[in-house]
């Protein structure tokens, strides 16, 4: 690591003026194209960046949002197994780097040396600029698919990639993962088909050894029934003077929907249950959505429960429940 921490901070500041010299109309026109693609239903087995233009628009329009999402999913981690750092990492289909980026904030002490693996150079070579003075990773060019294979490594990522590939390429790519890795997080956007991703991603971690880390508080079968509803979760992110500029917004944040699984092959303290909608403050109550081992619930918390009661009022979409002891 060099001088600059990596942080959300530090990544707008990375990208403070990438789109000088881009014509507006060009970024606009960029942008549309890839919430298109980002939207669509239908898998590609070509690089979705192209070029720098690509690039440059990907990079203001949707890092910031990838990064949130990404620590949401590592703070979990992080809270299920405090002791425990990863010394390597590898991100796989990684781009321009966001979840790098995520990770060496999480374990800023000591952040892991990563490799970022994309098939797109461009990506890659933007990701480098970006990361030029403050991460410590290696960007190389790698088709991402079923074929694969990955250097032993502590944690791999994998962030908005499988809606890119087929089917059986997700398969092979998050087999490959567990056999690699001591730790997968797998991110996707927090829509129905984007949480049924995350599901069989799970199915697979758990089918190979892997014990659920967060979100879930178990290792067993969602409790939510196929097609009835999705889990997923919101991270706020904080829109720059760019990233308005970029996206056509006026307000000063956005809310990013995603789901994911993080999965380990050593012990854990999963939370005992996780809010899993967000927490609905009425007069002198809260209603929560819950996730447990025993499956959903709702817990009611008034305040004739004293402390729990402030603590519920700050709780947070996500979070686990109840908080810690020392906490209250």
């Amino acid at each position: 690591m060099n001088a600059s921490a990596p942080s959300a901070d530090s990544l707008r500041a990375a990208l403070a003026g990438l789109l000088d010299g881009l014509p507006p109309q060009r970024a606009a026109q960029a942008v549309d194209r890839l919430i298109a693609t980002y939207r669509g239903t239908t898998p590609t087995d070509a690089p979705v960046l192209r070029d720098r233009s690509d690039v440059a628009a990907y990079a203001a329009y949707r890092m910031p949002a990838t990064f949130e999402a990404v620590r949401g999913a590592l703070d979990a981690l992080r809270e299920a197994a405090p002791d425990w750092a990863p010394r390597t990492h590898t991100d796989v289909g990684g781009g321009t780097g966001a979840a790098t980026w995520a990770v060496a904030e999480a374990w800023g002490e000591v952040p892991p040396r990563t490799t970022v693996l994309d098939w797109a150079e461009p990506a890659l070579a933007l990701g480098r600029e970006l990361a030029g003075g403050v991460l410590d990773a290696e960007w190389r060019r790698e088709r991402i698919g079923g074929a694969l294979r990955l250097a032993d490594t502590d944690l791999v990522t994998v962030s908005y990639v499988l809606k890119e590939l087929t089917e059986a390429d997700r398969t092979s790519l998050v087999a490959e993962a567990a056999r690699a890795a001591r730790a997968v997080v797998v991110v996707e956007p927090g829509t129905p088909d984007g949480y049924e991703r995350i599901i069989a991603a799970r199915a697979l971690l758990v089918g190979a050894g892997f014990t659920v880390a967060a979100p879930c508080p178990h290792s067993g079968a969602c409790p939510i029934a196929p097609g009835t509803d999705w889990c997923h979760f919101s991270a706020r992110v904080s829109r720059s003077s760019l990233h308005r500029k970029v996206k056509g917004g006026s307000l000063a944040y956005e809310d990013e929907k995603y789901a994911y699984v993080a999965a380990v092959r050593f012990p854990v303290d999963p939370a005992a249950a996780r809010i899993v909608r967000r927490p609905q403050i009425r007069k002198g109550l809260v209603q929560l959505e819950l996730c447990g081992p025993e499956g959903l619930s709702r817990d009611t918390v008034t305040k004739r429960h004293g402390p729990l009661y402030k603590q519920a009022r700050d709780a947070e979409w996500g979070d686990p429940w109840p908080p810690e002891a020392d906490a209250l």
